[in-house]
């Protein structure tokens, strides 16, 4: 079932004064969490609300955050800032056995702005996931196996890239953010697990043992259904 998602109300000088509070602060600024509006609005597209170096400085803040945390992604609404941007970054060392179920390859930084993505084929993969947005929990989403994401560089140029396995997973979270759409909304609700509980019951590489322990299917879910 689809649903409406409202739109940003700030203005541009109001976007740039939230970014230049944040910048002005001289520590990290917090994620915020579920129940924040910026995180149920559909940001608005960049189209220069920030000046080159505003925006640089906001990309680079964003990086430390999303490493602090520790995370794999971070949009700009999870800092309060309701602008179409956001940093992907993966790192991490994994479990090789993980890994090549789950399709995971390391992700150099990127930063998008007014990202879109289109799946590629219909073939979808379901896995556990969470959202520095949503401390302490997990859930199972079923997401594209493939994306075709088109976006701006931070110096404006177009861009278009496709992107496959856990590398299409962060895409589609992150691009989610920029939409009002948190993971939820996409998760099988049955699954839902505190941090704890997934270590204790369901950390596998895969989510057979969770779905015969938790009775749910490995299907699309919540507002990806048409």
């Amino acid at each position: 079932m689809s649903q409406s998602t409202p739109g940003t109300d700030l203005t541009a000088e109001q976007i740039r004064e939230t970014v230049e509070q944040i910048l002005a602060a001289g520590t990290l600024p917090p994620i915020v969490q579920a129940g924040h509006p910026a995180l149920r609005q559909r940001a608005a597209a960049f189209d220069g609300q920030l000046s080159g170096e505003l925006l640089t400085r906001l990309i680079n803040i964003m990086r430390e955050v999303m490493h602090q945390a520790p995370g794999v992604g971070l949009a700009a609404p999870q800092l309060g800032i309701p602008l179409q941007l956001a940093v992907l970054e993966d790192q991490y060392d994994v479990d090789p056995e993980a890994a090549a179920l789950r399709n995971r390859n390391p992700l150099e930084f990127l930063a998008v702005v007014n990202p879109r993505y289109t799946p590629l084929g219909s073939g979808f993969a379901a896995f556990y996931e969470g959202c520095l947005s949503l401390n302490g929990l997990q859930a199972v989403v079923a997401r594209h196996e493939q994306v075709l994401l088109e976006f701006q560089t931070p110096d404006g140029a177009a861009a278009r890239r496709e992107f496959s396995g856990w590398q299409a997973r962060i895409v589609q979270h992150e691009t989610d953010h920029l939409n009002g759409v948190l993971y939820v909304d996409r998760a099988q609700l049955r699954s839902l697990s505190s941090n704890a509980e997934y270590a204790a019951h369901w950390a596998e590489a895969g989510i057979s043992r969770a779905q015969q322990g938790l009775g749910f299917d490995a299907g699309p879910a919540g507002i990806s259904r048409s």
